[in-house]
């Protein structure tokens, strides 16, 4: 939050402790364990000759323990409410703290300490009747007090959602957006429209309900890779893919959606085909991109870069990797 009041101050701790997470001004030996990612296993029928998710969710730590979430679905199911072999929604706040899912049995969204204790279930019309989890994408903003629920279908039909995990309450925004993710904070939410003119204008919605920020980016930043919006609410991270033939890694640039300002591009430090993507801002600035490499049938390596914005010079933060056994999973910040 830009100037956060005593009242805003005050529902951020209260969503923390509902969620039995402990404020940031605590002491660090008191903060719960970080979950890196989620992944579920692949199992085979030999019938259908194809594989799907089996077992359970499992989490990842950042000390290398393993532990299973018993209660998430781990498919969807259709509008029907037909079982799906597609792996069930699963995401991870950015400071790994926090998890969103669809629950086992009813297939009904909530929200939990990744550390354990009870979740809050978000409200029915989070996945509407006629739509089934198959048909939505989630994500939680980067501290896990807000959800964001995108609907996969006619992007012109079902404009996407924002809850409080706190209060229940709903801000939408417009169907036809291509929603790109929160702020680093949590109180914006970038996304982009394609114009009548074949031009693609960027916008970052304040969910207090405020006036947008709106640009017109160039090509560069319209058509990266990859996104993300800075806790100030106008500066925009962007990644690009590489060239295998030129041998130039993916890079990094950094928008400011108020001046139109673009920085010179900045190599990373991976190889030119390695992917970045689900890049998110930390509430005190820091930028951070996942990259992954790995093949179906190895081992998948994850590594999490964090970039300076001013220089935009990336170090390794971390790094670890996913069973060859994998169907699916998602990384924190993802």
């Amino acid at each position: 939050m830009r100037h956060p009041s005593a009242t805003a101050a005050l529902l951020a701790a209260a969503v923390l402790g509902g969620l039995g997470l402990v404020p940031g001004a605590a002491h660090a030996r008191t903060a719960p364990p970080v979950a890196r990612a989620a992944w579920v296993k692949s199992c085979y029928d030999k019938k259908e000759g194809d594989s799907f998710p089996c077992g359970h969710w499992r989490l990842l730590w950042r000390d290398g323990k393993q532990t299973t979430v018993r209660d998430a679905a781990i498919t969807t199911i259709d509008a029907a409410g037909e079982d799906v072999r597609e792996s069930g929604t699963f995401a991870i706040s950015g400071d790994g703290r926090v998890l969103a899912y669809e629950r086992a049995g009813d297939h009904r969204l909530v929200v939990r300490a990744a550390a354990g204790g009870p979740a809050t279930v978000l409200p029915k019309s989070a996945v509407p009747k006629g739509v089934g989890t198959d048909e939505i994408g989630v994500e939680l903003s980067p501290a896990g007090d807000k959800v964001l629920i995108d609907y996969l279908d006619d992007p012109t039909h079902l404009p996407t959602k924002v809850i409080t995990v706190a209060t229940g309450k709903i801000t939408t925004l417009p169907a036809a957006d291509m929603i790109l993710g929160f702020s680093g904070d949590g109180d914006e939410v970038l996304a982009t429209r394609l114009q009548r003119d074949n031009t693609t204008a960027m916008y970052a919605y304040r969910l207090d309900g405020g006036a947008p920020i709106t640009s017109t980016p160039p090509q560069v930043v319209a058509n990266a890779l990859a996104h993300a919006l800075a806790p100030d609410g106008k500066t925009v991270a962007t990644f690009t893919t590489g060239d295998t033939h030129t041998k130039r890694p993916p890079r990094v640039r950094i928008y400011d959606l108020e001046t139109g300002d673009l920085s010179a591009a900045a190599d990373l430090p991976v190889r030119p085909g390695a992917l970045p993507y689900g890049p998110w801002w930390s509430a005190d600035g820091r930028l951070n991109v996942v990259v992954q490499s790995g093949e179906d049938g190895q081992p998948a390596v994850i590594r999490v870069l964090t970039v300076d914005p001013q220089s935009r010079e990336a170090t390794q933060a971390d790094t670890y990797t996913i069973s060859k056994t994998r169907h699916a999973y998602f990384a924190a910040g993802e």
